[in-house]
């Protein structure tokens, strides 16, 4: 059974529709019931076409959240092979939220680094709903610092709402781990290429985002706070959360009008927790082809490739 969001109301009311004939039919084989779903199926697919082609950002908002979305170790056991995660950051602790390490990606060496949020209750306690803590953003550093030393190139799974604001977390230097993470993706003289997979929000997501190649999913949002946060900010209202969504273009769409990634990754209808299989197979090639277009180009040049890309946006827009 899926998970329908408020405004899949009508896809989900044939779906059902759909399921309450095909147990009739099992349980009496005399009624056919083939042509009756056949034309529900078509209107089905048709209605989930025409609502996804019409999404406004509030809408893209819960999908980029939806529970059944795929997350980081969907595509670290789809797409790498020999996937050897590294845990600590060799200071404090392990953390659970940042997954690193390295892997092999259509038989090249690869470091992979990215947010895990979980799919069960279990999980997303022990993953900390992909809210990193400070000893997160460290082991990302390390990682990063070894694939730096040995020109492997970088590719980081973004999918979390922020870094963790936790009294600890502040503690143990949350904003200065932040910033040194975003420090070395800018200093890496190793490809990087970075996606936005769900949730991109805010220095949580920046800190491993700061790629040579940035893409997003076309359901995915990318943001320097939530609409939420910032709805109780502007308005101190947080159900204005649909009205902040829009005004802060926080969509795939709108941050490639603004030259803030490089592309889009197409979605199957309905969206990625419809087909988890179809879209990974679409980033995969997406990061193959990013792999290849970068493969040429020295340490130096990456580096300043990638300093210049993040130097522009801020010029283009400020």
């Amino acid at each position: 059974m899926h998970t329908y969001l408020d405004f899949e109301k009508p896809i989900a009311d044939l779906e059902g529709k759909i399921l309450e004939l095909r147990k009739l039919a099992s349980e009496d084989e005399s009624i056919d019931t083939g042509d009756e779903i056949a034309r529900l199926e078509t209107r089905a697919r048709d209605a989930t076409i025409d609502i996804y082609n019409k999404l406004n950002p509030w809408q893209k908002t819960q999908v980029a959240r939806h529970p059944d979305r795929p997350h980081f170790n969907d595509y670290a056991k789809t797409l790498f092979d020999e996937f050897t995660p590294l845990a600590g950051d060799r200071k404090f602790a392990e953390d659970a939220a940042i997954q690193a390490g390295f892997a092999r990606f259509r038989g090249q060496p690869v470091v992979v680094i990215g947010q895990e949020k979980g799919h069960d209750t279990k999980s997303r306690i022990h993953h900390n709903f992909g809210s990193a803590r400070p000893e997160g953003y460290r082991k990302a550093i390390r990682v990063m610092e070894l694939a730096d030393r040995f020109g492997i190139p970088v590719i980081t799974l973004v999918d979390t709402a922020g870094a963790y604001p936790g009294v600890g977390a502040e503690e143990r230097g949350q904003a200065e781990a932040i910033a040194r993470s975003t420090e070395i993706c800018l200093n890496l003289r190793a490809p990087l290429i970075s996606m936005i997979i769900g949730e991109g929000g805010s220095g949580g997501a920046i800190a491993i985002a700061v790629g040579n190649r940035v893409y997003m999913l076309e359901h995915s949002i990318y943001s320097v706070i939530s609409p939420e946060g910032a709805a109780s900010i502007l308005w101190r209202d947080p159900t204005r959360a649909r009205d902040a969504a829009t005004a802060m273009k926080i969509t795939a769409e709108d941050l490639r009008g603004l030259g803030i990634i490089d592309g889009i990754i197409r979605e199957p209808a309905g969206g990625a927790h419809r087909d988890h299989e179809s879209v990974i197979s679409t980033a995969g090639d997406t990061i193959a082809k990013a792999l290849e277009e970068l493969s040429g180009r020295s340490g130096d040049e990456l580096r300043a490739e990638r300093r210049k890309k993040f130097l522009d946006i801020g010029r283009r827009i400020g």
